[in-house]
């Protein structure tokens, strides 16, 4: 048993540095992937960095559009519900996600109409 079990011992410490080397690197990479360059467009969770990149620049203003009327709608929203009991809740669970894709897609938005040279009216 005691065999067994300084066996085990020196399996754990020659596994251990590679354990960290690869916890190492993971962060490393994590750390470096903030540093990318700004052309490949802004860090977004639920849109698409890239999905403006053929409309015109008329298109791309009725799309801002609708996404800043989305934006406001949901901001209204969750105002009223912080207001009742639960509102938080109901924030996170019904309005929260589009809130934040609306917002995504005004920054992919801008982004684009700004590599375009698109004139656009800026964000408040």
């Amino acid at each position: 048993m005691l065999v067994h079990a300084t066996v085990r011992a020196e399996h754990a410490m020659r596994i251990a540095p590679c354990v960290a080397l690869s916890i190492d690197g993971l962060l490393a990479g994590g750390f470096l992937s903030a540093c990318a360059p700004a052309a490949m467009g802004p860090v977004t969770v639920f849109a698409d960095p890239g999905k403006y990149e053929y409309h015109s620049c008329e298109q791309i203003a009725a799309q801002r559009t609708y996404w800043r009327g989305r934006e406001l709608e949901m901001k209204l929203l969750m105002d009223k519900a912080d207001q009742g009991t639960g509102g938080a809740v109901v924030n996170v669970i019904a309005y929260q996600g589009d809130y934040v894709l609306a917002r995504e897609e005004l920054k992919v938005i801008d982004a684009t109409a700004r590599a375009k040279n698109c004139d656009a009216p800026r964000r408040p």
